[in-house]
């Protein structure tokens, strides 16, 4: 019993350690400030204890402060769900259909995916988000959704309160002269005085938290729709992206073929209904999904393995000409190198002069691919990230024609 209290302790221990990150510290920095001054100058604007209208308004504000953190909370904590350690499809002879993962030793189910992140493979990955820091998938891609919906919607609600309170709270205090405008910050001319001053420096701080709601109004409201029409489609990042290279290889091969993709339901709702439920909880298991007719199970996966094969046969190999430490930001290979740096957390394996790789495919200043081991470890390849620089002037990288 000790021994299982330990266990339990310790997992929400690293659960909590979560939020020791810059992405949830920024958005619940962006959240508290915005609630915090909605707060304050609804009081100032609409004193909630005098009319109906100034109560519900500053209930309204509280509600979307409570949901918003409930659903980021769960999106964050809950988290996507993890494809069972050792898993493997009922039937042996399904194994050729679905990829291996070596880190997890189990077999990939349909629509998961492996994150470099989590170091697990993801039920239904969407995608990792270092704003939770954390996979949306499959359990959490309902909380995560809802997030992005309420936080807008919470930030419009807080601007017209900003917008209001610094009108109201000025209209007295400006006279127009014939040659300038004269603003008295000192205090409101205007019977009853507010139950909180306004000087300057709460304008100063309405206006900053009017230019965060309006940012994240546009930012989260912009991967809110970009979210909703994956969903409606019953797809996620990722396998939109798996769909668009399946046509650019049918077209560059010219093979024929015809993919259709198998999770469609052919109906904007029942899509909706794959994520979102009454009660919260999404359908089916993650391992197993309904499909259209025409298509099975691993018809996903088996495109996947296609594109791995093809993957492997465009593949160009390199040498490391220059020792690279795997740092995120590379200051020591000049400016050039530090500013086309991509924005992202996935991790750039180190290499030493001399060390060969498989780049599959490759951005402006940066590929990806496979490093080849040395013939200690019989020649496997180590399936993780890498990212090869070719901005430095120097050239880290040069081609093995």
């Amino acid at each position: 019993m000790g021994a299982l209290c330990s266990v339990i302790r310790f997992e929400n221990l690293q659960e909590l350690r979560r939020l020791c990150h810059w992405g949830p510290i920024i958005a619940l920095g962006v959240i508290a400030i915005c609630s915090t001054m909605a707060m304050i100058d609804a009081v100032m604007w609409y004193w909630p204890l005098d009319t109906t209208g100034g109560s519900v308004n500053f209930i309204m504000l509280i509600n979307w402060t409570v949901m918003i953190l409930y659903n980021y909370f769960n999106a964050m904590f809950i988290g996507p769900g993890y494809v069972p350690l050792g898993w493997k499809p009922e039937k042996s002879q399904d194994c050729m259909y679905v990829q291996y993962c070596k880190v997890c030793q189990s077999y990939k189910a349909p629509r998961s995916h492996h994150c470099r992140k989590c170091n697990r493979c993801v039920m239904k990955m969407d995608h990792h988000c270092p704003w939770i820091n954390n996979c949306c998938g499959y359990q959490n891609h309902a909380s995560f959704t809802l997030f992005l919906l309420l936080a807008p919607l919470g930030c419009i609600h807080a601007s017209f309160i900003f917008v209001m309170t610094m009108y109201t709270q000025l209209y007295n205090r400006i006279s127009f002269g014939w040659s300038s405008v004269k603003i008295d910050m000192s205090a409101a001319k205007r019977d009853p005085l507010p139950i909180i001053p306004f000087g300057l420096s709460a304008f100063a701080a309405s206006l900053f938290a009017l230019g965060l709601a309006l940012g994240t109004t546009i930012a989260v409201g912009m991967l809110f729709i970009i979210q909703m029409k994956v969903i409606l489609r019953n797809k996620t990042s990722i396998e939109s992206w798996i769909e668009d290279k399946a046509k650019d290889r049918i077209q560059y091969y010219k093979t024929g073929e015809i993919f259709i993709f198998p999770y469609d339901m052919g109906s904007k709702w029942k899509n909706f209904k794959q994520v979102f439920t009454w009660s919260g909880i999404p359908e089916g298991d993650g391992l197993e999904w309904p499909v259209r007719d025409g298509c099975h199970q691993y018809t996903l996966t088996i495109e996947q393995l296609k594109q791995k094969a093809d993957k492997r046969v465009r593949s160009v190999r390199y040498r490391a000409v220059e020792d690279y430490s795997g740092a995120c930001c590379p200051v020591t290979k000049g400016v050039k190198t530090f500013f086309t740096t991509p924005c992202t957390e996935e991790p750039r394996i180190a290499l030493c002069k001399g060390d060969l790789i498989l780049a599959t495919r490759g951005l402006k200043h940066w590929m990806y691919g496979d490093k080849v081991l040395d013939s200690t470890t019989d020649g496997t390849k180590q399936l993780l990230l890498v990212l090869l620089q070719e901005a430095n002037p120097y050239y880290s990288f040069s081609r093995i024609v």
